[in-house]
């Protein structure tokens, strides 16, 4: 039996794709093992997660996301991004539609600009209060604890994450810093967690730790976000700024929506063997 897949990358968080808008190909029990087996780099295709596409009966298409440790996550901005390449290339969508998530229905404009695509997302509103995260503690309604030295604020945009201004992001270790404030007690779900350097008014710099991946990645875009509004909620940026990650900027927009404006390219195109 061949399952056939395609790989896709936005700023280098990268996902494998499982196309189940006719049938489902992966029997539901064995998504998350799936998952698990082929986002290995030295044993299987390597990715972020794996994308599985169908059909919604409330959205133009359903995306349903399983991350590298057998979770299923709430949603991925540029997973949504590639996964919106994938049903524009292949006639499910047009240039405006809706992609059903966990986390609710996400509007998509999307298209080629000078043979390059892009993708602007409607993002969920930033949540700040505790509650929303979730988070616990007592230091006021919205999240703002001390981590060891580091002061911790936090958002969800869809998924919990955490946000920690620096001064320097290269003098950062995302690997021995993130898992401390991922695993912290008062993050009953976990968080991603985001290390973000103030560039000026309209620029930041941020390296992502990501819940699920355990590791971390080349983007997030809902770290972005969540980063971006932090920052706009305390006056250190303006409505409309540019998001340097690892694999390359996002543009977020803060108007009566919250926006996120980013690239989605198809690596390549394989079979699996099973």
């Amino acid at each position: 039996m061949g399952v056939k897949f395609v790989k896709l990358q936005g700023n280098g968080n990268d996902f494998i794709l499982i196309d189940e808008m006719e049938n489902e190909i992966i029997p539901e029990e064995m998504k998350a093992s799936f998952a698990m087996l082929f986002c290995d780099r030295r044993f299987g295709i390597g990715g972020d997660g794996v994308l599985f596409i169908s059909k919604s009966e409330s959205a133009d298409v359903k995306m349903r996301l399983f991350q590298p440790d057998e979770s299923e996550a709430e949603m991925c901005g540029n997973g949504i991004r590639c996964l919106a390449r994938y049903a524009y290339d292949h006639d499910y969508i047009k240039e405006e539609s809706t992609v059903e998530t966990l986390a609710g229905i996400m509007p998509v404009s999307l298209g080629y600009q000078n043979d390059e695509f892009y993708a602007t997302i409607t993002m969920p509103t930033p949540v700040f209060v505790r509650s929303g995260i979730p988070a616990t503690g007592e230091g006021g309604d919205d999240y703002s604890e001390y981590i060891g030295t580091y002061q911790v604020y936090a958002a969800n945009t869809g998924v919990p994450h955490a946000v920690v201004f620096v001064d320097e992001i290269g003098a950062i270790d995302p690997m021995k810093l993130g898992p401390v404030i991922r695993n912290h007690p008062t993050f009953p779900k976990g968080a991603n967690v985001n290390f973000v350097e103030k560039v000026n008014t309209n620029h930041l710099r941020i390296r992502t730790f990501e819940r699920g991946v355990e590791g971390e990645t080349w983007s997030c875009g809902t770290g972005a976000t969540a980063s971006a509004a932090v920052a706009h909620k305390l006056g250190y940026v303006t409505r409309d700024c540019i998001v340097e990650t690892k694999g390359g900027p996002l543009r977020i927009r803060f108007d009566d929506t919250v926006t996120m404006t980013g690239p989605a390219e198809v690596v390549f195109i394989g079979m699996i063997q099973l």
